[in-house]
């Protein structure tokens, strides 16, 4: 399906592009390649003063806020490098950006995201990041219960499973909202957004 529209008021939304995750193994698109398309998205949202939220996953050092429960993958203690949860430098430095702090894999739970986006008016979002089926996935499908429109810039995602983000991009996500390329997510907000 073709995008239709972009709402007065939308915002784009980056979720998990830090340091410790855009270097991991993806597909269909390396991190390097995500992050310049979303950095390609970012300035013409910023050119058009529409919001930039950049959402980053962060722990405690000792893992006392990670999410509790059992899963059937073990998930283990890990070691997080310094730095690791910071936003790639690429998207950081503008201080006009919404900066969202996680801990889980949604982007909604436990966080002012909400708040943030209904204090400036949005109706809607365009998401990018890594990965597809967690982090962008959960987001997207809380977005749309939230009310809001959702978008997906899909060639400014990947995930360490191609099979996962197939069925993201076939299966959840016309479900969710309407997707197309960066290409074609800039063509429309040229359109319906003057500089």
């Amino acid at each position: 399906m073709a995008l239709t529209t972009l709402d007065p008021r939308t915002a784009l939304v980056v979720i998990d592009l830090q340091n410790g995750i855009v270097g991991m193994p993806t597909q269909p698109h390396t991190g390097s390649e995500v992050v310049a398309r979303t950095v390609e998205l970012a300035d013409a949202f910023r050119a058009r003063n529409l919001p930039v939220v950049l959402v980053r996953v962060s722990f405690a050092a000792d893992g006392s806020d990670a999410v509790p429960g059992r899963t059937d993958q073990q998930r283990g203690a890990r070691a997080f490098s310094e730095g690791w949860d910071l936003v790639v430098d690429e998207l950081a430095g503008h201080p006009g950006d919404i900066h969202v702090t996680k801990h889980n894999w949604g982007a909604f739970h436990g966080t002012d995201l909400d708040v943030q986006l209904r204090r400036r008016g949005v109706t809607q979002i365009v998401l990018t990041g890594i990965a597809t089926s967690i982090g962008v996935e959960s987001t997207a499908r809380a977005a749309y219960e939230h009310g809001y429109h959702v978008t997906l810039a899909t060639d400014a995602m990947a995930d360490a499973s191609p099979e996962a983000h197939r069925n993201s991009l076939e299966w959840i996500f016309p479900r969710l909202g309407e997707s197309g390329t960066t290409a074609e997510v800039l063509e429309l907000l040229a359109k319906t957004h003057a500089v």
